[in-house]
């Protein structure tokens, strides 16, 4: 196998231009790093100057067919390439930019109000005290129809009752629960 310096580039880009692998992996090993320093020293940035390299060498690719060589070497040709597509690249990055403003995250309120978490957990102990006077069987009708999301009739199951009884039973637990959340508004 010749390399590129005992071929010269002309005939390389002839044999690439008509179909020839093997002539195009001895350009692209020839000038691949100084396409890659270019790349890097417009971008900053090793990742999208690799990015910036395949991409010139896939244009270049495509685009040999139609090259006449104006000289004896091809990197002026893949220079131009690579700084089209880097600046492609930069355009793209600031448009991104552009677009994208800081994200804000919705779910974290801007101000902590210490007024509202004095009255919430407030009323979160009184539900808990309330809670706490019900009997077991209320406690774990409620843990499995309000907190699991048990259906009556799985409920009753589990528990041994009947239906009518988790039925009646919740509904009554409910009732208590929202008095309790009237009271402390």
């Amino acid at each position: 196998m010749t390399d590129a310096v005992t071929t010269g580039d002309a005939e390389l880009v002839a044999r690439a231009a008509g179909g020839s692998e093997q002539a195009f992996r001895m350009l692209y090993r020839a000038y691949v790093r100084p396409v890659y320093w270019i790349a890097h020293r417009l971008l900053g940035d090793s990742s999208d100057a690799e990015d910036v390299v395949q991409e010139t060498f896939v244009v270049a690719w495509r685009k040999l067919p139609e090259l006449d060589l104006a000289s004896e070497s091809l990197l002026p040709w893949l220079a131009t390439i690579c700084r089209f597509q880097s600046a492609n690249r930069m355009r793209a990055q600031r448009k991104d930019r552009d677009h994208t403003g800081p994200v804000v995250d919705e779910t974290i309120p801007a101000m902590v109000d210490v007024e509202q978490q004095v009255i919430d957990q407030e009323y979160l102990r009184l539900i808990a005290a309330e809670i706490a006077t019900l009997s077991d069987t209320d406690r774990e009708i409620l843990r499995l129809c309000a907190a699991e999301g048990y259906a009556y009739s799985a409920a009753a199951e589990q528990l041994g009752i009947p239906h009518g009884s988790v039925r009646n039973r919740l509904s009554r637990i409910r009732t208590r629960l929202r008095t309790v959340a009237k009271e402390s508004t």
